[in-house]
């Protein structure tokens, strides 16, 4: 909600504080990342750490789920834009994101602690997935579609396998592989061994 120039009318409420907004969502985070599950979290312990009142936090999210959707939302980069030059070249840039994403100890920490909660919250983790993973999820698939209809990849390819061999070939390095920083050139490496079956 904005101010509205003088003479107009503005809607009922005080306009959104943009400081106040990144506070809340840093806040969150920070007690997520600090060990407090979902389930422990509270309106009240993310208002005292952003340094605000909970009827602000209250006038831009209805509830606790709410916010913490948005708050992981904020982890995940959006799409990366895609050339279209290439299959090769556009799963690189996709991997390439998760890549760098998991080299944010923050990231990788708060993403783990609220996943472990799925169960207990599982509207509030198929709302993340839909709104930070899906998008993701939309945009490989459209890439190994379209590579099929060029010819890049075999016509027989199963995509859903397809985008599990990649994604998931990038979770392992992620979450299992060797110790300290990935790669710089992991995606490249992860897609084009891939490629070697999935091309005709």
């Amino acid at each position: 909600m904005t101010i509205q120039e003088s003479g107009t009318a503005r809607p009922a409420g005080r306009p959104r504080s943009e400081k106040a907004e990144k506070a809340i969502i840093e806040a969150t985070l920070d007690l997520i990342g600090e060990g407090m599950g979902v389930s422990e979290l509270s309106i009240e312990a993310i208002a005292s750490r952003a340094g605000v009142g909970k009827t602000t936090i209250y006038r831009r999210w209805s509830n606790k789920e709410d916010l913490v959707v948005d708050a992981l939302a904020t982890l995940k980069a959006p799409v990366p834009p895609l050339a279209g030059t290439s299959v090769r070249d556009d799963l690189i840039s996709l991997l390439d994101t998760m890549r760098s994403e998991a080299g944010n100890p923050r990231s990788r920490c708060v993403i783990n602690i609220a996943m472990s909660e799925a169960d207990r919250y599982p509207q509030l983790m198929e709302r993340f997935v839909k709104r930070a993973i899906e998008p993701r999820k939309a945009a490989m698939r459209d890439v190994i579609k379209r590579g099929i209809a060029s010819g890049e990849l075999r016509a027989d390819l199963d995509v859903d396998m397809g985008m599990a061999i990649l994604t998931g070939t990038m979770m392992w390095h992620t979450k299992w592989g060797p110790a300290g920083d990935l790669p710089a050139d992991l995606a490249e490496r992860i897609v084009d061994a891939a490629l070697a079956g999935m091309t005709p």
